[in-house]
């Protein structure tokens, strides 16, 4: 199953008065002025590593007036069987040992749209005869619980986004979706509807052709064609932006490509030319060189007669400096000897 805890902590992040406004109401009524809100730790400390992550743990401090609260939000999309009643007592009794002047609010949000046959449990008590020991609850959220079409007149951006997930009937898929679509464009600013559109996509799993349909129902409509309007728009611009990008990388993938074939054209030229030049200046060496040779080899002979072969040898192997030295002795020496001594 897709894990939707990043984007559900932005739900909250970006909606956290209208979060206490759905799951707490009377906290907004009891407790005055609402003054501060608080993002607070967002990961409970484990007790053991084993231990596995909880979906979404969000808890938000609001200060009010006459009171501070402690929403504490966790999400649970897993099975239900794995939930623990024990181990969310032993996070709450943390959060309220942090927090000692604030009520704590445990609050678990079951996400999964499926019918239970079992309920989890609700409530933990220990107590003997008349004495109790302990009390503890939560307040538990079940999305499957709410049905959908109570809900498209609720003025909360948050209800709206999780329209999907609540209880419908087949034939009001498109409605539902529509309804969340509206209620979100009416509620919020630009921005966050374009963050979040995409959310309830996510949540309600809709199918390409399937969101198709419901754009075409969508222009039908008079209340909802402005809206449709503004996603075709939507949908224009990104795919602008997304032809650019795409268009901007072919561009740099082709320019490398012919980057690569005129520097290689250019390589080969420049390869030839300097190989060409190369080669005639190592001819006319190699060329002066024996000439150089043939002619000290004339004069020798004339002088001493026909040379032995480890003569040749040596003007053969001898450089240009050389066959000058040996030219410039070549009249002072008495034998053909004396000619190879430094």
């Amino acid at each position: 199953m897709q894990a939707h805890d990043h984007n559900f902590k932005n739900v909250f992040l970006d909606f956290p008065k209208e979060a206490l406004a759905w799951l707490l109401p009377e906290a907004l009524q009891a407790c005055g002025q609402l003054e501060r809100i608080e993002f607070v730790r967002q990961e409970p400390r484990k007790r053991k590593l084993s231990e596995a992550h909880l979906s979404l743990d969000m808890p938000i401090l609001f200060t009010f007036a006459a009171a501070r609260v402690l929403l504490w939000l966790v999400e649970f999309q897993e099975d239900k069987q794995r939930f623990s009643i024990y181990r969310l007592l032993r996070y709450t009794t943390d959060l309220m040992e942090a927090y000692p002047d604030a009520t704590v609010v445990p609050t678990v949000l079951f996400t999964q749209r499926e019918k239970w046959r079992k309920d989890v449990s609700r409530r933990i008590e220990s107590h003997l005869g008349n004495r109790q020991f302990l009390h503890f609850e939560y307040q538990l959220i079940r999305l499957f619980d709410f049905q959908a079409r109570d809900y498209y007149d609720h003025h909360n951006p948050i209800v709206k986004i999780l329209l999907p997930k609540m209880d419908y009937k087949p034939e009001e898929r498109a409605e539902v979706i529509q309804q969340a679509y509206l209620g979100l464009f009416r509620l919020t600013a630009p921005m966050l509807f374009d963050k979040y559109v995409d959310f309830i996509d996510v949540y309600a799993e809709i199918r390409d052709e399937e969101r198709e349909a419901i754009y075409r129902l969508m222009t039908e409509r008079e209340e909802t064609v402005m809206l449709a309007q503004y996603i075709k728009d939507k949908g224009f611009q990104e795919g602008r932006r997304e032809g650019q990008r795409e268009g901007r990388l072919e561009g740099r993938r082709e320019g490398r490509l012919e980057g690569r074939r005129e520097g290689k054209l250019e390589g080969k030229l420049e390869g030839k030319l300097e190989g060409k030049l190369e080669g005639k200046l190592e001819g006319k060496l190699e060329g002066k060189l024996e000439g150089k040779c043939g002619l000290l080899e004339k004069i020798l002979t004339r002088r001493f007669g026909p040379l032995p072969d480890w003569a040749k040898q040596r003007l053969a192997s001898a450089s240009s400096e050389q066959l000058d030295q040996w030219a410039e002795r070549v009249l002072e020496v008495k034998s053909l000897q004396d000619v190879w001594v430094e």
